[in-house]
């Protein structure tokens, strides 16, 4: 093996494709293979048997997302016999890559503790890749990837992935190492801290920098493995040392928003929002105000995510991230000439071609929409249409699965009538279900403008 052929393997990184859309399709074949054997097709029942036990698992086990040190590659029985089939190719050259976002989904919460799975999407030239977070191979390929691209091409989430997501256990273990207590210990006292100027903290503002930036660092990979409650207490003895850090302070906002959402508590969603507003106040760097803007605006007020990008913009003059930003509040109010003219700012802010290409396709976009009233009545009955698709998909699996205990009622108490019942609404409702999941990929897209000309 040659010493370039070993280089490009120690910077390879994958994982496997999120399986939910291999456990659906299981499902579906399974429950239609028991009603081949209630209809005593038995071949079939076989047939469909073997493909949801055997056939599925294999191909959810080969389909793979790749990252060679260049591109994202989809690799795996599927995507090769697709390619074969269309002569499409899923690759994704990293500097093609236009916008990476990240979803955190509250998977489990145990003693104070929540357990978090990351989403996180690739988008760019057309093309979306998927992955999900589960173990070490979700965090190579974030630390393989995130270092490797713009700042202005990740979110909120994804820029704190990059530069704090670490191995849980390891993470505890430092924790433990400077004596931070237990979840069970500190839940009490989550109430007790206060932001803001008090003699307390400025006496205590002179000390160890090097000492802050370790708990800061401690405290945001104590937070995105899910110790919500030791991560505030890490921020509390970060915030005692440097009281005046605008980042810290920020983060621990993000922290405290994060737990509240997680207890459903009210009184401390006000004080998260309340720390924001702080960190607005005090802070003089466009960037911080530009994130600052973005959880504004993750968190629902928008009013003051503008303020934030605006002031941003006055610190700046020029911030792609506060620009895309104010495109989206504009977007959100239907102000669509301001949206254009914030996409065309943002087009000539891009540092990357990538960036440019994906502002310059939302303001021609959205300058269609804006000049062409025929293409506007089109996209709003699309995703007018897309909603009422959502809506029936939504229905027809609930009514699928209710008719699940029907079909169990009669076979237990060998009533063929109810049986028979159960069966038709359960199988009419899945297949209504999966024809209405094709409906919405095909309708998710947007109404290339090249139709309307050609017509």
């Amino acid at each position: 093996m040659t010493k370039t052929r070993q280089n490009e393997r120690a910077a390879f990184a994958g994982i496997r494709v999120s399986p939910n859309r291999y456990v659906t399709a299981m499902m579906l074949v399974l429950f239609f293979a028991a009603f081949c054997v209630y209809l005593e097709w038995n071949i079939a029942a076989v047939a469909l048997f073997v493909s949801g036990i055997v056939i599925l698992p294999v191909l959810a086990f080969t389909d793979r997302i790749v990252f060679d040190g260049k591109r994202l590659r989809r690799t795996g029985i599927v995507p090769r016999f697709w390619a074969w089939f269309n002569n499409f190719h899923y690759r994704l050259k990293i500097t093609d890559i236009e916008q990476i976002e990240t979803q955190s989904l509250r998977a489990l919460e145990r003693g104070g503790n929540v357990f978090y799975r990351y989403r996180t999407s690739f988008s760019g030239r057309g093309m979306h890749f998927v992955i999900a977070s589960g173990g070490e191979d979700y965090r190579r390929m974030v630390h393989e990837i995130f270092p490797r691209v713009p700042a202005d091409i990740l979110d909120n989430r994804s820029i704190e992935l990059r530069d704090y997501l670490a191995e849980p256990k390891e993470v505890l273990m430092k924790a433990e190492f400077v004596h931070i207590p237990s979840a069970d210990v500190l839940e009490d006292s989550v109430f007790e801290f206060r932001v803001g100027k008090s003699r307390r903290t400025e006496k205590r503002a002179e000390g160890d920098p090097a000492k802050a930036a370790d708990l800061r660092q401690l405290a945001n990979e104590l937070r995105l493995s899910g110790y919500l409650i030791q991560a505030l207490e890490a921020f509390r003895r970060a915030l005692l040392i440097t009281p005046r850090d605008s980042w810290l302070l920020f983060e621990f906002a993000r922290c405290l928003n994060s737990y509240a959402a997680a207890e459903r508590d009210e009184r401390l969603l006000r004080r998260a929002i309340a720390s924001l507003r702080l960190v607005e106040k005090r802070a003089d760097d466009g960037e911080l105000l530009a994130r600052v803007g973005e959880s504004y605006f993750q968190f629902g007020d928008w009013r003051r995510a503008q303020t934030a990008f605006q002031k941003s913009v006055e610190i700046i003059e020029e911030s792609f991230r506060a620009a895309r930003g104010m495109a989206e509040i504009a977007l959100r109010e239907g102000k669509i000439a301001h949206v254009i003219h914030n996409f065309l700012t943002a087009n000539r802010l891009a540092e990357t071609p990538a960036l440019r290409r994906w502002a310059q396709t939302e303001a021609d976009y959205f300058s269609r929409l804006n000049e062409n009233e025929e293409y506007m009545d089109l996209e709003v009955s699309r995703i007018n249409l897309l909603e009422t698709l959502e809506r029936s998909k939504r229905t027809a699996r609930r009514v699928g699965l209710v008719g699940l205990p029907t079909i169990l009622f009669g076979v237990v108490f060998d009533d063929p009538i109810v049986a028979n019942i159960g069966w038709a609404v359960s199988s009419i409702a899945l297949v209504l279900w999966f024809a209405l999941m094709v409906a919405v990929n095909v309708f998710s897209s947007r109404i290339p403008y090249e139709v309307l000309e050609e017509e």
